[in-house]
């Protein structure tokens, strides 16, 4: 007959017994747990709170509470008409004080011609503020390509616009309107002891120049070369020219400076004083 002990059965149960609370707990869900549950509870009240808060902000900024009734051009404008802000601004302005997209309304003034950009505040409590800053035409500007008319402000953007100003007048390929720009300052500097003003400038798309002064006279200038730089020769052009008038005794039409130790006269009248190599 096996022995009985005591001892041994008292282990086993005190096992047994040790297990049954750890599988309890092992059981417990998200439900027994009271203190995770109320925080969860106040976190979704809180984004609910805030949602209807903001949902309520919304609908009050929407009401016509704020209406905004007037827009003050703080900056007079010169090109720019009273009837073409007025439809600007019955058109592009939607909302009331705190609900009107100022960014679109900007971008909508500066799509008018002669408008370089605009700025645009709200001042309490119910008016738009409105600054211009018009472009201010320096040249026409003709796009050799295309042949199509633009013009150029002092900058030396390009913009489209109407004017009969008494400007000068460039054209060159594509993208060039900054550069021509920039090189007919250059030159009438060069040209100032004549007392001429240069009211034509062109760069044809192999870089060749062609100007203009305002008493007629075309000067073919060619291209820049690094032995004799177009700057060189009309300066050279420049100091021989009021001999070189007084002495030939005709209208000279032209004055063709691609030679890099002198130039050619063409009189009024030659069909070819235009032509020649580039």
């Amino acid at each position: 007959m096996a022995d009985f002990r005591p001892g041994t059965a008292l282990r086993h149960g005190g096992l047994g017994g040790n297990r049954a609370p750890a599988r309890a707990r092992e059981k417990e869900g998200l439900w027994d747990r009271p203190a995770t549950l109320n925080l969860i509870s106040e976190v979704l009240m809180l984004f609910a709170a805030v949602a209807l808060g903001y949902a309520l902000v919304v609908w009050f900024l929407s009401r016509p509470l704020f209406p905004l009734r007037e827009v003050v051009v703080l900056t007079p404008p010169a090109q720019v008409t009273t009837a073409q802000l007025e439809y600007v601004a019955r058109t592009a302005i939607r909302g009331n004080f705190f609900s009107v997209d100022l960014e679109q309304v900007r971008g909508v003034f500066e799509k008018l011609p002669w408008v370089r950009r605009a700025e645009v505040r709200r001042r309490w409590p119910d008016v738009l503020e409105l600054r211009l800053e018009e472009h201010q035409a320096a040249a026409y500007w003709t796009v050799s390509e295309s042949g199509e008319s633009q013009l150029v402000n002092r900058y030396g953007e390009v913009f489209i616009a109407a004017s009969n100003a008494d400007i000068p007048a460039f054209s060159g390929p594509q993208g060039s309107a900054a550069y021509i720009q920039s090189r007919h300052r250059e030159f009438e500097r060069v040209l100032e002891p004549l007392g001429r003003r240069l009211v034509s400038l062109a760069l044809s798309a192999r870089q060749a120049w062609q100007l203009r002064l305002d008493d007629g006279l075309v000067i073919v200038l060619g291209r820049d070369h690094e032995k004799a730089p177009t700057d060189q020769r009309l300066a050279r052009f420049v100091h021989a020219w009021p001999n070189a008038r007084d002495s030939v005794g005709v209208q000279v039409a032209v004055a063709d400076l691609r030679y890099p130790s002198g130039f050619a006269l063409t009189p009024v009248g030659d069909l070819k004083a235009t032509k020649g190599k580039q």
